[in-house]
C-alpha cells in the first residue's frame, strides 16, 4: 500500500466527515461487508495495508479483526464515479461476519428468503465474554446520551465520577469478601456487578472495553519482565 502520496481531497466525504466502504474478496468478487471510514481511518489502511474504519456507534476507529484475528488484508482500493463510496478488495482471513458467516450478505429477501451460506466460525468461540462487555457498553453509553427517568446508569452518571467511584469500591470489597468465602456461585454473581460498574466507569470517559484489550494485548506480546514492571508486577 505504501508508494505516492494519495490525495483524498479529490474524495467526497459526507457531513460527518464519513464514507462508505464495501469490501469485496479480491479473489472470488463475494461482497463481504460495508461499514464507513473516515480520512483517518483511510489513512490508516492506506498506510498499513490492514483495513481499519470508524464506528459511528463506539465513536472511534477499529481496526477489522482487531479482536478475532480475522484482518483483511487490502489488496486494492477504488472509488466510484461520484467519488463518495469506495470499494476495498481484500484478502480476508477466516470470515468477515461477527456471526460466523464468510460474509454479512447471507440472508436472500428475494426470490426464496433464507440464508445461502453456513457459519464457518462459531462466534461464542471467538469472541467469548468480551462481546457482551462490548454490547452492555453500548447500552451504558445509551443510557447516558438519553438518559430514561427510571434507570439506575443513567441515575449514576446524574450523580457523577464519585458514586460511580464508590460503587465500584463497593463492589470490589463484596468480591474480596466472596473470595475469602470461597462460594463459586457469590464470586462469579459479585464478579459481574463489580465488571458492570468498571463498564460504567469507562462510559463515563468514554473510553470502550477494546481500547482496554489492546492495550492488555500490547502488554502480552512484551517479554515477561518488561510486562511485570509496566503492568505494576503483574
Amino acid at each position: 500500500m505504501k508508494g505516492k502520496s494519495v490525495d483524498l481531497a479529490k474524495l467526497q466525504f459526507d457531513e460527518q466527515g464519513l464514507i462508505p466502504a464495501i469490501v469485496q474478496d479480491a479473489e472470488s468478487g463475494e461482497v463481504l461487508m460495508m461499514a464507513s471510514m473516515n480520512e483517518e481511518a483511510l489513512k490508516k489502511t492506506l498506510e498499513t495495508g490492514f483495513s481499519h474504519f470508524y464506528s459511528r456507534s463506539r465513536r472511534r476507529l477499529w481496526k477489522k479483526g482487531e479482536e478475532s484475528g480475522h484482518v483483511q488484508r487490502v489488496k486494492e482500493t477504488l472509488y466510484d464515479c461520484d467519488r463518495d463510496v469506495l470499494l476495498l478488495k481484500v484478502e480476508q482471513e477466516v470470515a468477515a461476519c461477527h456471526t460466523g458467516h464468510r460474509s454479512c450478505f447471507f440472508e436472500r429477501l428475494h426470490p426464496v428468503p433464507g440464508e445461502i451460506s453456513q457459519k464457518v466460525f462459531e462466534p461464542q468461540e471467538v469472541y467469548g465474554g468480551l462481546k457482551v462487555l462490548d454490547q452492555l457498553y453500548q447500552v451504558i453509553l445509551r443510557r447516558k446520551a438519553n438518559p430514561p427517568g427510571d434507570s439506575y446508569v443513567a441515575k449514576l452518571f446524574a450523580q457523577g465520577q464519585e458514586k460511580i467511584i464508590k460503587k465500584l469500591t463497593e463492589e470490589l470489597t463484596e468480591l474480596i469478601l466472596a473470595s475469602k468465602d470461597g462460594k463459586r456461585e457469590e464470586i462469579v454473581y459479585e464478579a459481574a456487578d463489580l465488571l458492570f460498574h468498571f463498564l460504567v466507569l469507562l462510559g463515563y470517559h468514554e473510553i470502550s472495553p477494546s481500547e482496554v484489550g489492546r492495550e492488555l494485548g500490547r502488554r502480552f506480546g512484551k517479554k515477561s519482565d518488561e510486562y511485570r514492571r509496566t503492568s505494576g508486577g503483574a
